[in-house]
């Protein structure tokens, strides 16, 4: 499983930084934010980036939210009131810089299809390649403790319809489950696909795995991107 989203950063090697001017930094359910910056890049949906405000200071590590055609690049981020790089970042204003490696990672999906699962956050690749028309034979269980924290809930039900499946823990509204993605995969029959994508905590890809390794999913079809 690929780890990313905070913990012990990595500092941007100098030479092979890029700089870019933040073109929007909206918060868009309570402590979560959207940052665009011009898109200068090639990507596959679903890589990610190393971001920093000082390439001196070690850098953390988001996923790409926005389609590969787009022009604006966009990454999701949890304000972390303790954190040493998010606090700095929803501070940060349009017009104000920011510095990022090229793309990176191997968390990507092709046309065949495949269950995501996702939390918080941790729907950022997700949301990458519905943008970028990755949807056909795609199911996606969705979650989040807040209702509002269902992050790109209208994209998902346009594009994904009776494929979506969104979940909340803490809160309860029509068509969404109320319990984690966790506790739906384990009330519904196993989605019967080739690969499973998990992202989220910890918590939430090591028990999405067991669940669908316990429903018969063998170990190889299953691949987990870790926030922490």
């Amino acid at each position: 499983m690929d780890r990313k989203g905070g913990g012990t950063g990595r500092s941007i090697d100098p030479g092979r930084v890029s700089e870019a001017r933040v073109a929007a930094n909206t918060e868009v359910a309570p402590g979560m934010y959207r940052l665009a910056f011009p898109r200068t890049f090639d990507f596959i949906p679903g890589q990610l980036v190393a971001l920093t405000l000082d390439p001196s200071v070690p850098a953390r590590f988001y996923s790409i939210s926005s389609g590969a055609a787009e022009p604006m690049a966009e990454i999701l981020y949890d304000l972390v009131p303790e954190g040493l790089l998010t606090p700095r970042l929803a501070r940060l204003a349009p017009g104000e810089t920011i510095f990022f490696s090229a793309p990176f990672g191997s968390f990507m999906d092709g046309e065949n299809p495949a269950c995501w699962v996702a939390a918080g956050t941790g729907i950022a690749p997700f949301v990458s390649m519905v943008r970028s028309g990755l949807v056909r034979d795609k199911i996606l269980v969705h979650g989040s403790r807040s209702i509002a924290g269902l992050l790109e809930r209208g994209l998902f039900t346009a594009l994904l319809a009776e494929r979506y499946f969104p979940c909340c823990s803490r809160e309860s509204a029509p068509g969404v489950f109320q319990g984690r993605p966790t506790e739906w995969l384990t009330s519904h029959p196993l989605p019967a696909v080739p690969r499973y994508l998990l992202c989220g905590s910890s918590r939430l890809v090591v028990d999405a795995r067991d669940s669908v390794i316990g429903k018969g999913a063998p170990f190889s079809s299953v691949i987990g991107e870790i926030y922490f």
